[in-house]
């Protein structure tokens, strides 16, 4: 099983892009954990905590493919340094000025979510230059995932850990000077530094223009409101069984649950079509929300929690792989932040609804929330089907030193890869 993984850390540069990047992203990935525990502890109502996470959700979620697409135009290190300088700054001010006035408290932390950097599509930009083969790079979409949910579990355990021994406000400015160090990691490689876009079509649309690529999107979002949605709705139960602690090995555990399930997925490779495949992933993901409800004790919950979570690592890698086959050519960058953006407005969707949800009824109707969106998530890939089974005449081309800016020699290697 590690045979495969291995062969893509022994690629040079290959481990350093991928810590670079999953520590430049730390920040993003904790921001709602740290923000609603940061808010709790200055007195905020859970309605203030969703309204603030949502904020920075909806900002980070507005300048992923905005960046993204300054990326492709110019480059890795000219975008995002600054970007990560920029956010890592406004959190600091929300650090420091706490929830009160305001105004302050939500301008603070929507320039932080707006200015975080794209260093998620960066990565997967940067993998066909640095593995070459078409076989490589796929394999390196599900590792990607894989480090990611390592990231998310101990992500939120680095947050409790940092509130218990230090403060709430600790957390928030640890964890985002850390992220700047990772994103200083990835744009001073020499893989980040040569890197170029291919030539891409004028459009204003740039990579929405893919009717398969909305799908895929339109699918995501809901994926993302039950991830937000989970995030909001465990804090109530994490308050009736044990408090903070609780809450981060809840939050833990569904990205331990997604990282076995990643690590089992990428092992081998997979017949038939992505497309399928991520209905079969999603309905999956949807069926295990739904045991959540239950809300036992929290050991029984945190093991309900890990088979929450088993299926969203290998529906992530699938989805790569689609984006490769239906993103324009010359929007690698943009098409992969389109999805993080999508993922990042559901996430933040999910957070701002749970929180009136669970004020409403209690924990057991906020883990309702999850079933209801993931079972819209696999409506949508259902009704998109046809769509999502015609790749974009451009995605696929025979290799050529025309379209190929770092000359690899893998014929029908996707040129979104190549870029």
């Amino acid at each position: 099983m590690a045979a495969g993984y291995l062969e893509i850390l022994r690629a040079k540069h290959a481990a350093r892009l991928l810590a670079g990047t999953l520590v430049g992203r730390l920040p993003n990935a904790t921001a709602a954990i740290a923000i609603v525990l940061f808010v709790r502890a200055e007195g905020g109502t859970y309605s203030l905590a969703g309204a603030l996470a949502a904020v920075y959700g909806v900002a980070n979620a507005a300048g992923q493919p905005v960046l993204g697409r300054l990326v492709d135009l110019h480059g890795q290190p000219r975008v995002q340094l600054q970007a990560a300088l920029a956010s890592a700054a406004a959190m600091a001010v929300f650090a420091l000025s706490g929830t009160d006035p305001l105004p302050v408290a939500y301008a603070a932390v929507a320039a932080a979510g707006l200015f975080t950097p794209p260093l998620e599509g960066g990565l997967r930009a940067l993998w066909p230059s640095v593995l070459r083969r078409e076989d490589q790079v796929h394999t390196a979409y599900a590792m990607d995932a894989v480090a990611q949910e390592v990231m998310f579990t101990v992500g939120p355990l680095l947050v409790t850990l940092c509130v218990s021994l230090w403060s709430a406000q600790a957390a928030l400015l640890v964890l985002n000077a850390v992220g700047v160090v990772g994103a200083l990691t990835v744009v001073v490689s020499p893989p980040s530094r040569a890197w170029r876009s291919a030539p891409r079509e004028a459009h204003w649309l740039g990579a929405l223009r893919s009717p398969g690529l909305l799908a895929l999107l339109a699918a995501f979002l809901f994926v993302g409101i039950a991830l937000g949605s989970i995030t909001v709705a465990s804090v109530p139960y994490a308050d009736d069984h044990g408090g903070d602690v609780v809450y981060g090995w809840l939050m833990a555990a569904l990205g331990l649950g997604a990282l076995l399930g990643g690590v089992v997925y990428g092992a081998r490779p997979w017949p038939g079509v992505p497309e399928r495949r991520l209905r079969v992933l999603v309905a999956a993901l949807a069926v295990c929300y739904l045991p959540l409800m239950l809300t036992p004790g929290a050991v029984a919950m945190v093991a309900l929690t890990v088979l929450a979570g088993v299926f969203l690592a290998p529906a992530i890698a699938c989805a790569f792989v689609i984006v490769d086959r239906h993103a324009p050519r010359g929007t690698v960058t943009e098409a992969f932040s389109w999805l993080v953006t999508t993922f990042t407005v559901g996430h933040s969707l999910g957070t701002g609804v749970a929180g009136p949800v669970v004020e409403a009824g209690g924990a057991v109707w906020g883990f309702a929330v999850p079933g209801a969106a993931g079972a819209v998530s696999l409506l949508v890939l259902l009704v998109t089907g046809r769509v999502l089974a015609a790749p974009a005449g451009s995605a696929v081309v025979a290799a050529s030193s025309e379209n190929d800016p770092n000359r690899a020699a893998e014929p029908r290697f996707s040129s979104v890869d190549r870029a």
